[in-house]
């Protein structure tokens, strides 16, 4: 069929009410939104933002209520999609913006795909990575891990990918998400060594769309974290330490899940990967701790600093 680009989009969108076929990769993916009120009667009030990309660049696409249920977890980071009968809106101004792993690569800020269950019902259809053809010139999904090595020298906010060998995985914690409010954040600490450093990653991880993986994060594991921000601890601290935490954006993936996600291919995951095969299991095992009440960021050690 005739299919149209995301360019050729943001230049006719306003003048036609019908739109031919798109064939996006999907570089980045958000976590599962859940939008419902009590005095509002909705089936399914859920949203997930995607950022997908052809070869003229990057467009934000939402999948809306009972389309969350149905395909948000085959819709995985690297996945080709054929959408037909999609809507365009105008973007939401107010969304988190993922760090595109090609700095290079053009962004359509101003628009956004909406994928509904009517008016009109989205057509998706999901192309096998084997039947993907190059002359398609879908780009291919791109990182930005870093060592722990490289981690002290990496400005607040910066966004990067991590791998690592967890060595320590604290409890489940809750947070409020706002001050008297019913609604909680889950999150727990976790440590992760790459052999670049003495010292681990220290991961703030939040729950995900992915409760499978998240609870199963065990010392000994390899986990990878993408999207990840670098907290640094900005007051007059001597001893300031960085840490990592989740954003928006972040996909969580250890021991089991790796088979096939496009970062295997990535130069620093191969070099991870060589290093594990030189380490002895059972001298790791020993240095790894579960669970317990992790206290971050320690407080000082005396009162008066404090």
């Amino acid at each position: 069929s005739k299919l149209t680009n995301l360019g050729h989009l943001e230049m006719t969108w306003r003048s036609r009410v019908r739109f031919h076929p798109l064939l996006v990769r999907i570089l980045h993916k958000s976590r599962l939104r859940y939008y419902g009120k009590p005095e509002k009667k909705m089936d399914m009030p859920y949203q997930a933002y995607f950022e997908v990309a052809d070869g003229s660049g990057m467009m934000s696409m939402v999948l809306w209520n009972s389309l969350c249920p149905e395909w948000y977890h085959s819709m995985k980071v690297g996945t080709v999609l054929l959408l037909d009968k999609y809507t365009i809106k105008t973007s939401y101004p107010f969304k988190t913006q993922p760090t595109p792993g090609d700095s290079q690569m053009k962004r359509f800020a101003t628009i956004e795909i909406s994928l509904n269950v009517r008016d009109p019902p989205t057509e998706i259809s999901i192309i096998p990575e084997e039947m993907v053809k190059p002359e398609w010139g879908l780009p291919e999904v791109k990182y930005r891990f870093i060592t722990r090595s490289e981690l002290d020298d990496l400005p607040n906010n910066h966004s990067c990918d991590v791998i690592g060998l967890v060595t320590f995985v604290g409890r489940a914690e809750r947070a409020r998400k706002r001050e008297h409010s019913e609604d909680f954040w889950l999150y727990r600490w976790a440590h992760a060594i790459d052999g670049t450093s003495d010292q681990p990653f220290i991961l703030e991880l939040f729950a995900t769309s992915q409760p499978d993986v998240f609870e199963h994060i065990h010392p000994m594991t390899y986990l990878v974290c993408t999207q990840m921000r670098v907290i640094q601890d900005l007051t007059e601290n001597p001893s300031r330490t960085v840490y990592l935490t989740t954003s928006n954006e972040s996909q969580i993936f250890i021991t089991g899940w790796h088979k096939g996600q496009p970062y295997t291919k990535d130069a620093k995951v191969k070099n991870f990967i060589q290093w594990t095969k030189l380490q002895s299991e059972a001298d790791q095992i020993k240095k790894t701790v579960i669970g317990g009440y992790y206290p971050f960021p320690r407080p000082p050690d005396s009162f008066l600093k404090y």
